[in-house]
């Protein structure tokens, strides 16, 4: 993919914001329609997904599809203000937002927290002002997007260097991820540095140089998997789905279960059997497999090409970007999207080892919905902006 060059026309900080949310272009009204059809059809699936679990809590059947409908009216929110404001103020924005996740994920961490970063699960990922929970390293994905992107504008003339270009970079994105490993949340941290280093070699670093770091950093990656029971459990339960089927190969098991009996068609709207306790988090980690017991084959395709299209019309934005911060941008927003949705997909059909990675913009996950969200509104703005200027 090509990086926008010179171009006609006025310059990037004189383009006027012209129309209204779908002023220009194809792209916006595409992305807006996908956006919408892969939210309602989350909500549908959220409902049947936790109708079970909610009851058996004690709740009303429809408590955590209300909570997640009341998370994607405000991420529409995001979404609508985000589209409206220029990109380009988020250059001025890219210290104080990695600042501001930092220090959030820094109170996650630290002892004589626990009354508002509790430990749950064996983890400390949640953060509670009040009664509104907040899961920070959902927000640092996006954060650190902007500023690695911001940065690269700023140093692209020393980005083929690894001690001047590349190595403020990895400073930063250790200190992140070594904040996001600590709660602790291996495969979290690792998703956040791939998607920040994707943009910092979409904006010119050498591909020479993320190969090195990555061989150099297996040895200590495998020492953390090896050395942490649940961690090499899941890699054998991948290996082989026999392996401990009552613990470790459960979870997957299960989601091949639900998967293989929706067949083509699948069993329908509320009729699969695998949320009454058998698949774990249905709502959420194997959202995908609940989409393939009731809506089968044809809607577990449905989700995979929407998926596709909008990662299609996520680069062709990225393409087409007025400039290179929003090339970058647009680049990163868009990865985040797809590699989060790829690798559910994965998971859900036991290609991938199981860990906790959310379907976007469909599961329940109120966090990550705003993220999304917000991200998809960066998205419409870069794509009016160049249509704007065309």
């Amino acid at each position: 993919m090509r990086r926008p060059g010179p171009r006609r026309g006025p310059r990037t900080g004189e383009l006027p914001l012209a129309g209204g949310l779908l002023a220009h272009g194809w792209e916006s009204p595409a992305l807006i329609g996908i956006t919408l059809i892969l939210v309602a059809l989350g909500l549908i699936t959220v409902y049947s997904a936790s109708a079970v679990m909610a009851l058996n809590d004690g709740l009303a059947d429809y408590h955590y599809v209300v909570r997640q409908a009341g998370g994607a009216a405000l991420g529409f929110v995001f979404l609508g203000a985000c589209a409206s404001i220029d990109y380009r103020h988020l250059r001025l924005l890219a210290w104080p937002l990695l600042l501001g996740v930092v220090c959030t994920l820094a109170i996650m961490i630290l002892p004589g927290t626990e009354a508002i970063a509790p430990v749950t699960k064996g983890a400390r990922r949640w953060l509670y002002i009040g009664p509104v929970g907040l899961q920070p390293s959902e927000f640092a994905k996006l954060a650190l997007i902007i500023w690695t992107a911001a940065l690269v504008v700023k140093k692209q003339d020393r980005l083929s260097s690894l001690r001047r270009g590349l190595a403020p970079f990895l400073v930063v994105w250790a200190i992140v991820g070594l904040l996001v490993f600590l709660q602790p949340s291996m495969s979290a941290a690792g998703l956040i540095v791939l998607l920040a280093a994707l943009v910092a070699f979409a904006g010119g670093a050498r591909i020479g140089h993320f190969i090195l770091l990555g061989v150099g950093g297996l040895p200590l990656a495998w020492s953390q998997i090896e050395n942490v029971g649940y961690r090499a459990s899941r890699i054998a339960a991948f290996l082989n789905p026999n392996y401990d089927p009552a613990g470790a190969s459960y979870q997957i098991n299960q989601a091949l279960v639900a998967m293989g009996s929706g067949g083509f068609w699948g069993t329908g709207l509320g009729h699969g059997l695998q949320k009454y306790g058998f698949v774990p988090e249905p709502h959420n980690d194997f959202l995908l497999a609940m989409i393939g017991e009731e809506w089968g084959f044809l809607g577990v395709l449905l989700v995979i090409l929407l998926f596709g299209l909008f990662t299609l019309i996520g680069f062709r934005i990225a393409r087409d970007a007025e400039d290179l911060f929003g090339f970058l941008l647009a680049i990163g927003i868009t990865s985040m999207i797809a590699i989060h949705a790829l690798m559910h997909i994965l998971i859900n059909l036991a290609w991938f080892p199981t860990t906790g990675v959310t379907l976007p913009l469909m599961s329940y996950g109120r966090s990550s919905l705003l993220v999304c969200l917000a991200g998809v509104g960066i998205l419409i703005n870069i794509a009016r902006r160049r249509g704007a200027a065309a």
